[in-house]
């Protein structure tokens, strides 16, 4: 894999209270067409369902999110994760997540960020959050001055607007939680997901 962004048009972002969800979530992800699944790092499940995900769904593409310090660098990667996400950078963070040789998308929010990890040879980020950092037309405004840096916008992206992101030149693909909506989870109504995945996954980026 040489790059996340072109994998699906969406990234699902996850969050697990259980790590016996991972695996029949993960599968239903995969059945309906996207395989790349960002497991956020944010509860103490995070990193048996990344394991068990590596380990009993060959098809999935498993990363780490909310990917704050070298340390969970090291144990999302030994858990089996293949890429990495975190939501802002520090050259400390982005030198602990080049380091295992996996994909990696720091986190931007302002253009001084993006040139800021150009200078440092990244080229692939996550914009986050997009609603709230100005969306489609502060994207669209960068492409422009800095059309090497490529994107996965994040963070209050819906169904109904992922299609203008998507539209995008210096868009690859966008995440998102509303194909893993809580009471789905919460029912284990892995049929929904699917479902949700699989409309999710007829999204296309047309420049």
């Amino acid at each position: 894999m040489t790059s996340v962004l072109d994998l699906a048009p969406v990234i699902p972002v996850v969050v697990l209270d259980d790590a016996a969800d991972a695996v029949p979530l993960a599968r239903a992800l995969v059945a309906g067409g996207l395989p790349a699944i960002e497991v956020t790092l944010r509860t103490p499940a995070a990193l048996d369902a990344i394991r068990a995900i590596a380990a009993d769904v060959p098809d999935a593409v498993v990363g780490a999110g909310t990917v704050l310090t070298a340390g969970a660098v090291g144990e999302s990667v030994t858990a089996g994760a293949r890429f990495l996400v975190s939501p802002g950078w520090t050259d400390a963070l982005v030198n602990s997540m080049r380091e295992p040789g996996v994909p990696f998308l720091p986190g931007v929010s302002t253009t001084s960020e993006v040139v800021a990890l150009l200078e440092r040879g990244v080229t692939e980020m996550k914009f986050f959050p997009a609603q709230a950092a100005g969306g489609t037309a502060y994207l669209k405004s960068l492409a422009g001055p800095l059309p090497r840096a490529r994107f996965c916008p994040t963070g209050g992206i819906t169904a109904a607007s992922a299609p203008s992101y998507l539209s995008l030149p210096n868009v690859g693909c966008v995440g998102g939680t509303w194909m893993v909506p809580a009471d789905a989870l919460a029912a284990k109504d892995w049929a929904r997901v699917e479902t949700l995945a699989r409309e999710a996954s007829t999204l296309r980026n047309t420049p």
